[in-house]
């Protein structure tokens, strides 16, 4: 066996061989493409990640990761959300939008209106209370997510943001393309 000449890269891979449960990435074989290992281990940290902020928000302050995410948008506009258009910016049904608003609501955090152009339509801000709660939270978010990727320096930082960004790019334009016909009934 060839020792590699970065003792931190063998610290990390012992670390993962020596964890009980590596996730999807203990599945790849041996013979597997590096683009196949690559997301699989993407997406086992991701899967870590927010697992752990979820863990952190429901001990620290007895919410949820979907509450946490909805109060967000709701602070990026302070003029207020349509239901419908909060509903697109979370990427879920109105339904789960509705449910959520009845929690938050109730505990003070958003209040509903309707709206003056459109009587269908429902428009939600956040309370002072809301507001208030929500930036608590949000500092301890940021500083959480500051301590799970600290093992990585700013450059690293900087060159996986720039990568993963043009990894996203290149997903968009392969969406725009045509998908071959399906040979199955």
């Amino acid at each position: 066996m060839i020792k590699s000449p970065n003792p931190q890269k063998d610290a990390s891979a012992d670390a993962l061989q020596a964890a009980d449960e590596l996730g999807y990435e203990a599945r790849s074989a041996k013979g597997d493409h590096a683009a196949l290992k690559l997301w699989l281990r993407m997406l086992a940290c991701t899967t870590q990640v927010e697992s752990e902020i979820r863990r952190r928000l429901r001990v620290r302050f007895d919410t949820s990761l979907p509450r946490f995410d909805y109060l967000a948008q709701l602070y990026r506009e302070p003029e207020g959300l349509r239901m419908k258009d909060l509903s697109s910016h979370l990427m879920v049904s109105g339904a789960n939008v509705t449910a959520i608003t009845d929690e938050l609501e109730r505990d003070g955090l958003v209040v509903r209106s309707s709206s003056q152009t459109d009587r269908r339509s429902w428009i939600l801000n956040m309370t002072p209370k809301g507001r208030e709660q929500f930036e608590v939270m949000a500092k301890e978010h940021e500083q959480w997510v500051l301590e799970l990727f600290g093992c990585l320096d700013a450059p690293t930082l900087a060159q996986m943001y720039r990568q993963l960004g043009g990894l996203r790019v290149h997903v968009l334009n392969s969406q725009t393309e045509a998908l071959p016909p399906s040979t199955t009934d």
